[in-house]
């Protein structure tokens, strides 16, 4: 499975997507396809980035359907034009890689009582309480209808242990209660199946291709000493256990069911 990224150029800023605090943005760049930005100078920065990356990656070697994640270069003078000065100063603030997901035109948000196939619903679930995204819930699905199927947009709320960075391997170990407020909960009846199907396609390979992803400009963080190397071990380490200790939530997500 090919997990690489494609590095594009923003050449047009169309309209703010104001939803959340990180101020997401349509653009169009220099393959003239157009992206929903996610900007390293929003809400949370880089780190949100680093969720959506790897969120969407490993959705993406579960086969799930998610758009396109490509690295979006902003260039230094690209904000210049821009009147609101809100969006101006978030733009200043993310000169250089960004990311960007493909913009599925046409798609509808997900209506929660569409009844959706138990085992995909299962393996969003299973994927969410994966990576602890705490956000697909029926306030904010998080999923999109395109083309008759059901797409994963969005995972910037998830790997939260990281926003502390501290005792990553009692995050990995944790049943992640939250599962309880997930859209697609109540439908999914097969857990253990997706449990089963996560684990022939994950593994520690995989997750050290998609830890590797990150760009260097991404890791240089003022909250820690570690080293960008020393960062990337904790995220894979991370990955690693969780699998491992799959049980832990799973059967959280079973119990929440009940």
């Amino acid at each position: 499975m090919d997990l690489s990224l494609r590095t594009v150029t923003v050449m047009r800023y169309i309209l703010p997507l104001r939803e959340g605090g990180s101020l997401p943005a349509l653009a169009e760049a220099d393959d003239d396809f157009k992206y929903v930005l996610k900007f390293r100078g929003g809400g949370h920065g880089v780190k949100m980035l680093i969720s959506e990356l790897l969120g969407g990656k490993i959705a993406q070697a579960l086969g799930l359907q998610i758009p396109e994640l490509v690295f979006a270069n902003l260039d230094v003078d690209f904000g210049r034009t821009e009147a609101d000065e809100e969006i101006q100063d978030l733009l200043k603030f993310s000169e250089g890689l960004n990311l960007g997901l493909h913009f599925l035109s046409g798609a509808i948000a997900y209506d929660p009582s569409v009844k959706t196939d138990p085992l995909l619903a299962s393996k969003i679930v299973w994927l969410d309480a994966f990576i602890t995204n705490i956000d697909r819930t029926f306030k904010n699905t998080n999923l999109l209808m395109w083309h008759k199927e059901l797409w994963v947009i969005d995972n910037g709320a998830s790997f939260y242990f990281h926003h502390s960075w501290e005792n990553f391997e009692k995050h990995a170990l944790s049943p992640f209660a939250y599962i309880k407020e997930h859209v697609l909960l109540k439908q999914a009846t097969m857990l253990d199946e997706a449990d089963i199907f996560a684990k022939t396609l994950l593994n520690e390979q995989i997750f050290r291709e998609i830890v590797e992803l990150i760009p260097l400009e991404w890791l240089d963080w003022k909250d820690t000493e570690m080293t960008p190397e020393e960062i990337k071990e904790v995220y894979f380490n991370f990955m690693k256990t969780r699998l491992e200790n799959s049980i832990n939530f799973v059967n959280e997500a079973k119990h929440a069911r009940g």
